[in-house]
């Protein structure tokens, strides 16, 4: 079946359930995914009896989620997205199994190991967006591609909150009780992969709207990465989209240490850190509609200003007061989703379906590279220079981005045309 073959009606009645399917295994996914990370550092320091350990799992998490992007991307231009989201989430089911056995086993490689395959379930989750994007028109690519982005939320919100009741269960059958939080990923992730399997047929490949591609992009695997990147959009979309995480983990790892390092008690930094996430989710709707009623190009230079007015707010928000950090938090949260989902759409725009699938798996795993070394990163300028540097640093960041992408924004206009 292809959408070309496919009456308007069938055709659009695929594509919703499709979109449906991709934001239920997202939903599914991440709250596997994000139970399992929720005590990656309590682990490391349990196994390991040191907390210079402690940020190890989070990273390995990273970096098996930077790789899954590009090995699942590469996939799936051969296979389909079907196999390979699939494919990303029994990975990370088998990962979550063997991180149980390093818990109950207490051994720490064998730990580590296990939560580099867990990011492969991150890499399905992020890579379906694309998929949903793949489906419509340019002027409506944005806006499915969001609704798949706002499944996270249920993770972000349902994920750590099973971590104490997988842990009575797992005391009760015998286990570590930080074994049960990676016991989480069967009862979801597993699901997940089922769902995309058996409902994602036909395969969005198959569903895909090629209206805005030419005839030598059609043709798979003769359009080199070079000539790709001269692309004027795709290396604005690249930068935006790696600028947005690298401020945003950049102010949002330190955070909470920061608070409690004022007093602040745990209530408080779970509020700052949830207003941060509902930004960074719950609002990707929003950021779907303004990108594609007003383009990629303004939504993202939108986002980038206000990850440089969150970062800044921080930097400025006195210690002792929580308000107005928490609104830096809820903003930096959503100036990198306006940018996140304006960017990923502007990766759809104008290339065929292997040509985008290679440049959106390379993307991600910039995308997650960055964000381990920012996170690396952030401790190390807190530790040389405070908080405040830390947060005046990301909003400098923001400058050479958002110049590229004035700079270009006819090119894009050009694209999008």
């Amino acid at each position: 079946m292809t959408a070309a073959a496919t009456d308007p009606a069938t055709l659009d009645r695929l594509r919703t359930r499709t979109v449906r399917t991709l934001l239920a295994s997202v939903a599914l996914g991440s709250t596997g995914h994000i139970a399992a990370i929720t005590v990656a550092t309590v682990v490391a320091a349990d196994l390991t009896a040191t907390n210079a350990w402690s940020g190890v799992p989070a990273a390995a998490v990273v970096l098996g989620a930077a790789a899954g992007s590009t090995l699942l991307s590469r996939f799936m231009a051969a296979r389909g997205r079907r196999i390979g989201l699939t494919l990303g989430y029994l990975i990370s089911v088998v990962g979550a199994l063997i991180a149980a056995g390093g818990v109950i086993g207490r051994s720490f490689p064998v730990f580590l190991a296990g939560t580099v395959l867990i990011g492969f379930g991150n890499s399905a989750n992020q890579l379906s967006r694309y998929a949903a994007a793949d489906l419509y028109e340019p002027s409506r690519r944005a806006t499915a591609l969001s609704l798949v982005v706002w499944g996270a939320t249920v993770g972000a919100v349902l994920g750590p909150n099973l971590v104490a009741p997988a842990g009575t269960l797992a005391v009760a059958a015998g286990l570590p009780a930080l074994a049960g939080a990676y016991l989480v990923p069967i009862v979801f992730v597993l699901p997940a992969a089922l769902l995309a399997f058996v409902r994602l047929r036909p395969d969005p490949y198959e569903l895909a709207d090629t209206t805005d591609t030419n005839e030598r992009e059609l043709t798979p695997g003769t359009t080199s990465l070079g000539w790709l990147m001269r692309r004027p959009h795709v290396p604005v979309a690249m930068v935006a989209l790696v600028a947005g995480q690298v401020v945003m983990v950049l102010v949002m790892t330190m955070t909470p240490l920061h608070m409690s390092e004022h007093h602040h008690g745990l209530a408080a930094i779970g509020f700052v850190i949830s207003a941060h996430v509902f930004g960074m989710y719950a609002l990707s709707p929003i950021s779907g509609r303004l990108t594609d009623r007003f383009g990629s190009q303004p939504v993202i230079f939108t986002g980038l200003a206000i990850l440089a007015g969150s970062a800044t707010l921080s930097a400025l928000a006195p210690p002792e007061g929580g308000a107005l950090l928490l609104i830096a938090l809820f903003l930096l949260g959503f100036g990198w989703s306006l940018g996140y989902v304006a960017g990923s759409a502007l990766l759809t725009t104008g290339l065929s379906l292997p040509e985008r699938t290679r440049l959106q798996g390379l993307t991600d795993a910039l995308i997650w590279s960055s964000a381990a070394g920012a996170s690396l990163a952030s401790g190390v300028v807190v530790a040389a220079a405070g908080y405040t540097t830390l947060g005046l640093l990301g909003a400098a960041l923001v400058i050479g981005p958002a110049w590229l992408v004035y700079h270009r924004r006819r090119e894009i206009r050009d694209a999008a045309a």
